[in-house]
């Protein structure tokens, strides 16, 4: 009995040390006002989306927050077998996850990035396309997009997906592009 009591204060010391360590982290790795720090090729979105300053996740411009939506790939596609996964046609049907799993997660992502506009005018996207090999449920590959599908980034997924398939561009390359920056994503790739 007498060992509970002292365990005690230290359990609650514990529980206040760590809470303090965590805001202080918090605070020293918050991702900075996306309006101060638009790409140079970003344009800001002009639509209906109305994104709360108190929110957990910022938008860049057209991108997601790097730390919220960093993209992640899928391992089961991998280099060796590009021509018997994502360069099969039809293959994403076959990975995409039901409709009732992203319209969840995009509820719960929209109030993440602070969204107050209706979700009908956000798509709930794979960062790293499925096409090129994203993961097809990790909420660290999927964002609540502002605007419409079909949009600018599903173009650029095509190309790169196009070219992983034709040998021109490796697998790593086209992901780290389109997860990095996708607005530039098929920068210097394009004759």
């Amino acid at each position: 009995m007498n060992q509970k009591r002292n365990l005690r204060p230290v359990s609650i010391i514990l529980f206040i040390l760590i809470s303090v360590v965590s805001l202080i982290a918090h605070d020293h790795f918050q991702v900075p006002n996306p309006a101060s720090q638009l790409h140079a090729t970003s344009q800001p979105n002009t639509g209906p989306t109305t994104e709360l300053s108190g929110a957990k996740c910022h938008v860049r411009g057209d991108l997601p927050d790097p730390v919220c939506t960093p993209g992640v790939t899928d391992p089961a596609v991998t280099e060796a077998n590009v021509a018997t996964t994502i360069c099969v046609r039809g293959y994403t049907k076959t990975v995409r996850p039901p409709a009732t799993y992203t319209d969840k997660l995009k509820r719960q992502q929209m109030q993440e990035y602070g969204f107050t506009d209706s979700s009908r005018l956000h798509e709930e996207d794979h960062l790293i396309s499925l096409e090129l090999g994203g993961s097809p449920s990790d909420p660290g590959n999927l964002w609540p997009e502002p605007g419409a599908s079909p949009n600018k980034k599903d173009k650029i997924e095509d190309f790169l997906h196009t070219a992983i398939c034709a040998g021109q561009i490796s697998l790593a390359d086209a992901q780290h592009r389109i997860s990095t920056d996708w607005t530039t994503a098929d920068a210097g790739l394009r004759h």
